[in-house]
């Protein structure tokens, strides 16, 4: 199995797993992941990713201009393209629209986990005995401009593990679409517990 046919089944599994949690409603979401150095494999605009098969994927260089392709890319690719200029370990992207990471990004400007045994699943944490703030940026439809605001973020704040966007969802990565499936997982069920208890003290 090629790389291109490997990763775009993993991405299926993982966007059927996030349809049914409540994860990606409708359209909403966009996973991608590296080809190589210089591309990588993306959903392309207005799939449903409960629903993917292989032609709803599409090539893009990390510039983010389709390769041979007539589909048009989504329309935050260039947020995928950030991250993967960002970091050369970073070999998956995933976006999901969950309601406990819309609600919880449309209050606060940074959501604080601590204590929780599944923030090991995230990079460079070992132990239930820490914390992590996940910042929140303004949502913008310039995805050019908010893709060089999370840059400059990412540039002062190298370890942040995962990103919200204010109203619009989660962005999760890791080394393998697998890697970033586990934190998307991990985060969602954390995010889940802090609108529960934040509810529970309201």
């Amino acid at each position: 199995m090629s790389a291109e046919s490997a990763s775009a089944a993993a991405m299926i599994d993982a966007g059927r797993l996030f349809h049914q949690r409540g994860w990606v409603p409708a359209t909403g979401g966009n996973f991608s992941a590296r080809i190589g150095d210089a591309r990588m494999l993306i959903t392309a605009s207005g799939c449903h990713k409960g629903e993917l098969g292989e032609g709803d994927f599409l090539l893009a260089d990390l510039d983010g201009r389709p390769i041979e392709s007539q589909r048009k890319a989504s329309y935050e690719t260039l947020l995928h393209c950030q991250l993967y200029r960002f970091g050369a370990g970073i070999g998956a992207v995933l976006h999901t629209h969950s309601v406990a990471n819309t609600v919880l990004s449309r209050r606060y400007e940074g959501v604080r986990l601590a204590g929780y045994e599944l923030l090991k699943l995230l990079p460079g944490i070992a132990t239930h005995d820490a914390e992590v703030e996940i910042p929140v940026f303004a949502n913008d439809q310039d995805i050019a401009r908010l893709a060089a605001t999370i840059d400059t973020h990412m540039r002062a704040e190298p370890t942040v593990p995962a990103y919200l966007i204010a109203g619009h969802g989660l962005y999760a990565w890791g080394d393998t679409v697998a890697q970033a499936r586990w934190r998307v997982e991990a985060l969602e069920f954390m995010f889940e517990c802090e609108l529960r208890a934040r509810l529970l003290k309201e």
